[in-house]
């Protein structure tokens, strides 16, 4: 049963890492699926009468080029099938894909919306850009994001968009 869980949990954590950490839609969809999934973990405990695993203790998961970092990992999943339906990545969060990071204090996949939601100082950087709030979700399916200042007069949406290198201007100089 442990084998089982481990396995959802990392289904999810392939979803989760499948969606672009960034609104911009990639060029080409890498698919996961045949890749091995590693999470490594302090400790790690089941509860099949609660339906939850909980992976604690720098919490590190790894798909291909997209790992997650955080101190605890927390897998719901449903009873019937046991399909996982929500994943919370808790405490220093850092989802990293390649030149994409994203940061916050907790991290929620919710796989019936096709969702993952960033709260507690969201940001998420991709080279020299950046993007931060109040709250950042990411929409899997539809590869698409929403940032709010969470109806928080005093807090704002900032992106800082900086232009491409021009090429020539290094050789120019």
């Amino acid at each position: 049963m442990k084998q089982r869980l481990i396995g959802m949990m990392l289904v999810f954590v392939w979803c989760l890492l499948s969606a672009s950490a960034v609104t911009a839609a990639s060029p080409a969809h890498k698919d996961r699926s045949n890749l091995p999934i590693t999470v490594k973990s302090n400790e790690m405990s089941a509860d099949n009468k609660g339906k939850t695993a909980i992976f604690s203790g720098k919490v590190v998961a790894k798909q291909g080029d997209v790992t997650i970092f955080s101190d605890k990992l927390v897998v719901s999943y449903a009873d019937k099938d046991k399909e996982v339906e929500k994943v919370e990545a808790l405490g220093n969060v850092r989802i990293v894909q390649q030149n994409r990071t994203g940061f916050a204090d907790q991290a929620v996949y919710d796989s019936r919306n096709g969702r993952i939601v960033l709260t507690g100082s969201p940001r998420v950087v991709q080279g020299g850009d950046s993007i931060t709030g109040k709250v950042i979700t990411y929409y899997v399916d539809d590869e698409k994001s929403d940032v709010s200042s969470g109806g928080d007069p005093k807090s704002r949406v900032e992106a800082v968009i900086n232009p491409p290198a021009r090429k020539n201007d290094a050789g120019s100089r």
